[in-house]
């Protein structure tokens, strides 16, 4: 394929990857006005959360196998439509039950535009030869700040309602300039394969060795994950009702995690080149440790912000480094595995800090993430042989 086609498809990937930020932040900064809304408590709401985590995890095996049978191109396409459609449905809620319900629908389609765009991706890296997977991912980060930054300006001005019918109209336009680059182009070869046109693809599967290994990049993304969503789900109700500040300003506390994470991964093909994947895992699950541990324990909003912006140059790198290597190593099939995994933490997640929030308290709940930060760190160091590091 010529260097202007890879281009434009990785124009059109990293739109896909941006749009899915800023659609899923423009939701998530607007929980704490649908929680009122619904009458949820906080385990309610967290139950209701669950069906974001619960709807991805269900469609992401589907996902690796419509890529394989289709094409993960056409596959990305479609979920971005069903993405667009189903953000406007939370806020024509009325119970914690049907605000789960719609979570679902819209869980599904997050979660099959991930394992989709992903698999494209990690074609697009073997054809490139270059580590530039952090850069998708720095595009998604980028799409959340805005996400987050456009929700907490609008929050005053505009209903839910209003807000996420907006994010519908952005997400079917994007679709429809970007889509049209990937609906054209099929996905391009390893270049090492590019000499012998003759050669017919053969799909990447996992036999034993090769799942094992996968479920351990699972795992690292699972506790990476398990950090983004309790960011993202329960970081502004942190902000508003443990620490009192305004909802433009709760917003901005995943603004800053988000912007910290895009800054990493803009970073994140140099450190993978100097470091390595073992040395990056290992450096970014410690710092995430340390810096939540400060977002969810200070006593103060600026001393909070700086703790988010900390944990997300830990978490930066954690989940493209293990997505983009369980994809070179099984395809669509391990990007479907270790993604099933990851979202398996913002399957826990949202329930497990609702409950120990009621039990305990939000901040104490949020440690968690600290605590699955440093076990990703440590799962990393320990397993470096066999994954490559």
């Amino acid at each position: 394929m010529p260097d202007n086609a890879l281009t434009r498809l990785r124009a059109a990937l990293t739109a896909f990857f941006a749009l899915d930020g800023f659609v899923f932040a423009g939701w998530v900064v607007r929980i704490p006005a649908v929680k009122h809304q619904t009458h949820a408590s906080t385990g309610a709401l967290g139950l209701a959360l669950l069906g974001v985590s619960a709807g991805a995890v269900v469609t992401m095996t589907l996902t690796g196998r419509l890529c394989r049978r289709y094409g993960s191109h056409p596959v990305t396409v479609v979920c971005a439509v069903l993405l667009s459609l189903s953000v406007a449905l939370p806020p024509l809620t009325h119970s914690a039950w049907a605000l789960g319900a719609v979570l679902l629908v819209f869980g599904a389609a997050y979660g099959g535009i991930n394992v989709a765009f992903n698999s494209a991706a990690v074609d697009l890296v073997a054809a490139l030869r270059r580590p530039i997977m952090p850069s998708f991912h720095a595009a998604f980060s980028l799409g959340g700040m805005v996400g987050a930054g456009v929700g907490g300006f609008v929050a005053g001005h505009l209903t839910p309602t209003r807000h996420l019918l907006c994010l519908t109209v952005i997400g079917l336009l994007v679709t429809a300039v970007a889509g049209r680059t990937l609906l054209r182009q099929p996905p391009p070869r390893p270049a090492e394969r590019a000499q012998d046109r003759s050669e017919p693809p053969h799909p990447r599967r996992l036999d034993g060795r090769t799942r094992g290994v996968v479920v351990v990049l699972g795992l690292i993304a699972l506790c990476t994950a398990y950090g983004e969503g309790a960011m993202a789900d329960w970081g502004a109700l942190h902000f508003q009702q443990d620490l009192g500040a305004s909802p433009g300003v709760a917003a901005a506390g995943y603004s800053c995690f988000a912007l910290a994470m895009t800054v990493g991964r803009l970073t994140g093909s140099t450190l993978l080149q100097r470091l390595g994947r073992t040395r990056t895992i290992v450096a970014g699950g410690s710092t995430a440790a340390a810096g939540m541990l400060l977002g969810c324990l200070a006593p103060s909003v600026w001393a909070a912000l700086l703790g988010f912006a900390v944990t997300g140059v830990g978490l930066a790198n954690l989940f493209p480094v293990a997505v983009e290597r369980a994809g070179a190593l099984a395809g669509p099939s391990g990007v479907a595995v270790a993604s099933t995994l990851g979202y398996g933490g913002m399957l826990v997640g949202p329930p497990a800090i609702g409950f120990m929030a009621d039990w305990l308290s939000l901040p104490a709940a949020l440690t968690s993430v600290a605590v699955l930060a440093a076990v990703a760190a440590a799962v990393g160091f320990t397993t470096r042989r066999s994954t490559g590091g």
